[in-house]
């Protein structure tokens, strides 16, 4: 069963936090293989976001996801529920000091033929979304308030 998950340390308050990760407008900044992504309703258990993403050869795969669960600012959840694999994954904010850490997590349950087929390519996948928390790191630490001191 291909998983991954990673923690992260953020200089930057979990409402912040949360509100970057759960927000998919802001997944094309920092998951490189998103090619788009647009979300239907309000933010909030049961939206659907469409999102097609980077396959093999380039070509575009959807991989849509449904919202599992969203408690602002701990823990946002979702299902992908199209596509090949369809793996969850959530997002727990914890606050620390002055900042956060966040734990990322995937799993997908692969079954008859996809385990031996698509194992690798959804690990590698899943490795790179863990990848990707340093770019989402930066970006957010990179968004700090304005210096007003001149």
């Amino acid at each position: 069963m291909p998983s991954a998950t990673r923690t992260i340390a953020i200089d930057r308050s979990p409402d912040d936090v949360f509100a970057f990760f759960s927000d998919p407008a802001n997944d094309q900044r920092w998951r490189g293989h998103v090619k788009e992504i647009a979300a239907e309703g309000t933010p909030g258990v049961g939206r659907h976001v469409h999102q097609l993403v980077e396959g093999p050869g380039g070509r575009g795969i959807a991989a849509d996801i449904e919202v599992t669960a969203y408690d602002p600012p701990s823990h946002y959840a979702f299902q992908v529920v199209a596509g090949p694999a369809r793996p969850r994954g959530e997002f727990t904010v914890t606050p620390t000091g002055t900042g956060s850490t966040v734990t990322f997590s995937l799993a997908a349950d692969l079954g008859g033929w996809k385990k031996f087929v698509m194992s690798g390519p959804v690990q590698a996948s899943m490795d790179g979304e863990m990848a990707g928390l340093d770019k989402a790191k930066a970006i957010l630490e990179g968004a700090s308030a304005p210096d007003t001191s001149a």
